[in-house]
């Protein structure tokens, strides 16, 4: 009986979640009540506040849910392309694009953050953790960028934080740019090709650093 009853908690856990994420989506996270989202799904305010302490609270457990597949998903490219750090990049950001376009989740959820999380105080915990899991994401990517460099994929010199943040806004601004106008572009097309550009590009070495390498071996060759 007690196995049920947790069940049966979980499934209404979901079940508010699920009615939560789509009037955020339809109205926006500011003009969205707690009691609208109970009424919805035939709760009272009371059960609501039995799962979840406030709208941040809700938002942090949408954000999780959502991100525990992609995280798995991650764990598997690592493990495949555990020598090669530059397409372990590139399959993270085909597979982020990819999931965006074919994980309706995942396409709600980016449409509340990026289109309807209005910048108001009542949800400022709310983006404080998003802007925390931002920089998780940063971080690991300057890693990421860090391996490459070690690996002789990237240059010498790369300035990781700098590198990371460019792929970062070149995902985000593509997956703002389809939420807004979906029929403009192929997400998952054009989107994998502007990430293999930008990758081709840090790869590139610029004519100044050319320069120095092209130095630096004539001075190693004469001093031999």
């Amino acid at each position: 009986m007690a196995r049920k009853t947790k069940t049966e908690a979980l499934a209404t856990r979901h079940q508010i979640l699920d009615a939560a994420e789509q009037m955020f989506c339809a109205h926006g996270v500011a003009r969205t009540s707690l009691h609208e989202i109970a009424a919805s799904i035939g709760l009272t305010r009371g059960a609501i506040y039995w799962h979840f302490q406030d709208k941040y609270d809700l938002l942090t457990a949408m954000w999780q849910r959502c991100m525990l597949p992609i995280e798995q998903a991650f764990d598997e490219i690592d493990t495949e392309l555990a020598h090669d750090p530059l397409g372990r990049v590139r399959a993270k950001a085909r597979r982020i694009l990819h999931r965006i376009v074919h994980d309706q989740r995942t396409q709600n959820l980016l449409s509340i953050v990026l289109l309807r999380c209005e910048l108001v105080d009542e949800i400022k915990k709310a983006r404080d953790h998003m802007l925390q899991q931002r920089e998780e994401c940063l971080g690991k990517m300057k890693k990421e960028v860090s391996a490459a460099i070690a690996a002789g994929q990237l240059p010498t010199g790369t300035a990781t934080d700098g590198a990371a943040i460019g792929l970062h806004a070149v995902i985000d601004g593509l997956a703002y740019h389809w939420l807004r106008d979906p029929d403009r572009f192929d997400l998952e097309r054009v989107g994998g090709t502007v990430v293999d550009g930008y990758l081709r590009g840090l790869a590139t070495k610029s004519p100044a650093t050319a320069r120095r390498g092209a130095v630096a071996k004539k001075r190693k060759a004469v001093r031999a």
